[in-house]
């Protein structure tokens, strides 16, 4: 199977998408060029009625997107860094998610919100965070944490093709990362999480980019710990049946999330399994996240954000073995 990066995975499936249906565009600051890279060449490929740049306004965006979506487009609003979504936060949160049950569900809104999240770019506080929950704490919104090139171009068509309002968070440190892609059209249904690895000792929840960080833990523990990962790949909907079916075979969980630990994904994730599968629980949940601060620039970074020593020190307090 041929290899393809991150960025031109998802940017493949917004390619063959906007092929396949005429009512898919995209819209936001600086698409024509692409940020990311991440919509490089569509303009070329489908002109510039469907590959929109717009003013620095994220409401406008959303707004936008908002209105085409009830006229029965499919649009992508492109707000490359996730940090400036809260911007937006009326048309998504009070309109987005909030329309369809408004009108008894005779109004679809299917719409992408597209944007980067997290650190290791060394950006500061406004360019790295992890806004994963405050998406999950807004009924109405779907969110989808592609962690391979694979799962990232298969969610993407998903999201599009999905007739309610999805957040697409691609993470930035994975853009270069390679993996298998089909060439056939291929989806990866949203609220279906994937075990990336088998183990018995412990079950190792991750998210996006800690995916990576969780396996290469899990490959330099092999032979003292057998540690399961599995990626949740969407956090709304949220597969807890296949976590809680890990946890009851391993006795242990670790959670590990780049968003801050007060009131993150963790938390939930954590709080869910307690629900469903506090009986199974050998040990006490271990979560591993960012630190309570502003994520901070240049090399302090580190010093906030969660690294692979922390996953490990996590994984020996819950299975007890140093």
């Amino acid at each position: 199977m041929r290899q393809l990066p991150y960025l031109l995975a998802i940017r493949e499936a917004l390619a063959e998408e906007m092929a396949r249906d005429e009512s898919v565009f995209v819209l936001g600051e600086d698409v024509q060029q692409g940020a990311f890279f991440i919509t490089t060449g569509l303009m070329q490929q489908f002109g510039p009625e469907r590959v929109m740049d717009t003013p620095l306004s994220e409401t406008a965006v959303a707004g936008a997107c908002v209105g085409a979506a009830m006229a029965g487009y499919r649009p992508v609003a492109d707000f490359m860094f996730a940090d400036f979504m809260y911007i937006a936060g009326n048309e998504i949160i009070n309109n987005a998610a909030k329309w369809r049950f408004i009108h008894a569900g005779k109004v679809d809104l299917p719409l992408v919100f597209l944007a980067c999240i997290g650190g290791g770019a060394r950006l500061g506080p406004e360019h790295s965070q992890c806004p994963e929950s405050y998406i999950m704490h807004v009924p109405g919104l779907k969110l989808v944490v592609p962690s391979t090139p694979y799962d990232a171009k298969g969610l993407m068509k998903s999201a599009i093709r999905d007739d309610n309002p999805v957040v697409y968070f691609y993470h930035k440190r994975l853009l270069g990362v390679q993996g298998d892609v089909p060439e056939e059209d291929y989806t990866v249904p949203l609220g279906v999480a994937d075990v990336k690895r088998e183990g018995t000792d412990v079950t190792v929840v991750a998210t996006s980019a800690m995916v990576h960080a969780a396996l290469a833990v899990a490959g330099e523990l092999e032979g003292r710990v057998s540690v399961e990962v599995i990626d949740p790949r969407t956090l709304e909907p949220l597969d807890i049946d296949t976590i809680v079916r890990s946890v009851q075979k391993t006795g242990r969980l670790v959670i590990a999330d780049e968003d801050t630990k007060r009131c993150g994904v963790s938390a939930e994730i954590a709080m869910q399994v307690m629900e469903h599968a506090f009986d199974a629980l050998d040990a006490p949940i271990q979560r591993v996240g960012a630190a309570n601060l502003p994520i901070a620039a240049g090399y302090m970074e580190q010093y906030v954000l969660p690294q692979p020593k922390d996953l490990v020190t996590a994984i020996e307090a819950v299975t007890g073995r140093a």
